[in-house]
């Protein structure tokens, strides 16, 4: 997971920048997406350690060349954030102190001014050479045994506790107090004066009704398995006929690699629509499994052949787009264009068909799961 986490942000930098690699990272919909097309269970709340410890260790040895560095973690590694951010201001100019801040702040916010039930207890701070960065950090609430991710993000963040969130995926909670919501302005300048009198008046102005109508919410479901419900068909089916009619035009070396074929090419088109795909075609996080499969089984074990093949060919394109040799790295952006050019139209196997043959198939290429 950190070699193929690796690849693909150093992907999305070399063609868009670090600043859209922060912007991606703030958005719940991709940020799952990503998760789950690098074999990390689809629905759990765990993508969240599993994304920001991978893209630690992964980026790490290159973190000074990309100008990206990954601090944080979960339990103790959250507590070490400021310290580490302080040392990323050493190394790279950047104000470490107001980083450092920055960083108690977000945590204090999420866990003091947004009281929803869940308490934080991972913290991943990702930050430029340029300064900016991106907070994802998460609280469990363990009666319901629910998490709830918080997603921050530096760029247009004009306030700390004025609507600061980029994004909060989690289930809803009823009537929560949220003093950061933009309704509480009142109530944020009101506490001066109400701390003497308690919190009733304050909690009233926080549970008034608003016509504000409600975002695009990421709703996953208690379930393991992959259900056809959590799939857009037609996108899965795109992306099928985009291997079948772009792979022999576009791959004519890779194809003639031993090992390498239709599984290794389809996993590089999930991989491709991570790197550039809009953010309205991740409402359905659970085709992204479909790359490489997922840790519990679910929707089949991983194909670990593929699953290297996959990463050593990303990595050659990387490493040539390095040297001005993008002809690689445009290839598998190829596949990505023609798999929605290729959704309108394209038919295919049914779901329950389409994880039997996936099911059948890995069997020859290493499936596993954490049960093997």
């Amino acid at each position: 997971m950190s070699r193929l986490g690796r690849v693909v942000v150093e992907a999305i930098v070399l063609h868009y920048g670090r600043d859209e690699l922060l912007r991606r990272l703030a958005h719940p919909f991709w940020f799952q997406s990503f998760g789950a097309v690098m074999g990390m269970d689809w629905h759990s709340s765990g993508i969240t350690t599993a994304v920001i410890g991978a893209l630690k260790r992964g980026l790490a040895p290159v973190e000074h060349e990309l100008g990206v560095h990954v601090c944080g973690g979960r339990g103790r590694h959250s507590r070490r954030t400021p310290d580490e951010l302080l040392r990323v201001g050493e190394r790279t100019g950047v104000d470490g102190f107001a980083l450092a801040r920055t960083s108690r702040l977000v945590a204090k916010v999420d866990s003091a001014a947004v009281q929803d039930g869940f308490a934080l207890y991972l913290h991943g701070f990702i930050v430029s050479d340029d300064g900016a960065w991106t907070v994802v950090q998460q609280g469990m609430n363990p009666e319901r045994r629910q998490a709830r991710r918080y997603h921050w993000l530096s760029e247009g963040l004009e306030s700390f506790v004025d609507a600061p969130h980029a994004a909060i995926e989690g289930p809803n909670q009823g009537v929560i107090a949220n003093l950061t919501d933009g309704r509480a302005g009142a109530s944020r300048a009101a506490q001066l004066e109400l701390v003497a009198s308690g919190p009733d008046r304050v909690l009233a102005a926080v549970r008034a009704p608003s016509d504000t109508p409600p975002l695009p919410h990421l709703a996953l479901p208690a379930h393991h398995d992959v259900r056809p419900g959590d799939v857009v068909l037609r996108r899965l089916h795109g992306t099928l006929a985009a291997v079948a009619e772009r792979a022999p035009r576009d791959f004519p070396e890779l194809l003639l690699t031993p090992g390498v074929g239709a599984r290794t090419v389809f996993a590089l088109a999930m991989a491709a629509e991570v790197i550039h795909g809009a953010p309205f075609r991740f409402t359905d996080p659970a085709r992204f499994a479909f790359a490489l499969g997922g840790k519990d089984g679910h929707p089949f074990p991983v194909p670990v052949d593929a699953y290297d093949e996959t990463i050593r060919v990303l990595r050659r394109a990387v490493d040539a787009a390095r040297l001005s040799n993008t002809d690689r790295l445009a290839a598998v952006r190829r596949l990505d264009v023609q798999a929605r050019l290729a959704e309108e139209a394209a038919t295919g196997p049914s779901f329950a068909t389409t994880v039997a043959n996936e099911t059948v198939a890995v069997r020859r290429l290493g499936g596993r799961s954490v049960s093997d």
